[in-house]
């Protein structure tokens, strides 16, 4: 690590602060040209200790940049990872307070549900559909606390990926009765189409990205539990959202997933 040990707490501990007041900070970057990614990843983590101490739970995990275009954007080879805490959750229909959102924009995703812990690193995708229960349609809400999107991908690694909530659809079905390859996504907002993907848009695979993820973790000592929710990445394009936008999406042969946002 470049960084020193207290010099990742006072990080995580104003991202924390950021977060907690809805306020915008600096880029880390531009403040420590040195940061590395897994000094990002050990900021990340002091972030979510503060959250737990302050009595919420951690109920799964998320992959983010996993496309070829925000890659090549951040300039980096590899997705990143952030922690999904249950005051993050809210269930299909539910109306999603943006009161402590900063930049709020919206993503349609697979959800990967555990039915097993994963361990890695060593793991295969079979091992991943072995243990996962099921996959859902997802809606995730990212926020930057990084002044105007002003994202390289230490700070949004060390910003929890971005996150800031997340909706889950109408239905759960067994991953193994469908190529998730060539699922097809439709996104639309306030009644109009404005994008389509499918399935390969997550590194090829999302299952791909949900592998990426638990081998990863294991390197970092991090178990994949039964139960949690892995999100596997975004299928379509990044679109703002404001108070009173109404979001649906459809998965071809998974199901559906909307939200509205006050």
């Amino acid at each position: 690590m470049a960084l020193s040990k207290e010099k990742i707490r006072i990080l995580g501990d104003e991202l924390y602060e950021a977060w907690k007041n809805a306020q915008a900070v600096t880029p880390i970057t531009e403040r420590e040209s040195d940061v590395s990614i897994e000094d990002a990843y050990h900021i990340q983590l002091q972030t979510i200790a503060r959250r737990v101490a302050a009595g919420e739970r951690v109920v799964g995990k998320k992959v983010g940049v996993t496309s070829q275009a925000v890659m090549d954007m951040l300039k980096v080879d590899q997705p990143d990872f952030g922690h999904l805490l249950s005051g993050m959750v809210y269930n299909d229909g539910q109306t999603v307070s943006l009161a402590k959102a900063l930049q709020p924009k919206g993503e349609g995703e697979i959800a990967f549900v555990m039915k097993h812990d994963l361990t890695g690193p060593g793991l295969t995708n079979a091992d991943v559909l072995r243990a996962t229960d099921c996959v859902m349609p997802c809606f995730e809400l990212v926020d930057s606390r990084i002044q105007d999107w002003k994202i390289k991908i230490q700070d949004t690694v060390a910003d929890n990926g971005s996150s800031f909530a997340f909706v889950l659809g109408d239905c759960a079905i067994d991953p193994r009765r469908i190529d998730l390859t060539t699922v097809g996504m439709t996104l639309e907002k306030n009644g109009e189409i404005i994008g389509t993907g499918a399935g390969a848009a997550s590194l090829g695979n999302p299952v791909n990205a949900v592998t990426w993820l638990a081998n990863t973790l294991g390197q970092y000592g991090i178990t994949l539990k039964a139960g949690e929710v892995i999100l596997s990445g975004s299928l379509s394009i990044m679109f703002p959202v404001a108070p009173g936008d109404a979001i649906r999406m459809s998965l071809g042969g998974i199901g559906a997933c909307s939200a509205r946002f006050d």
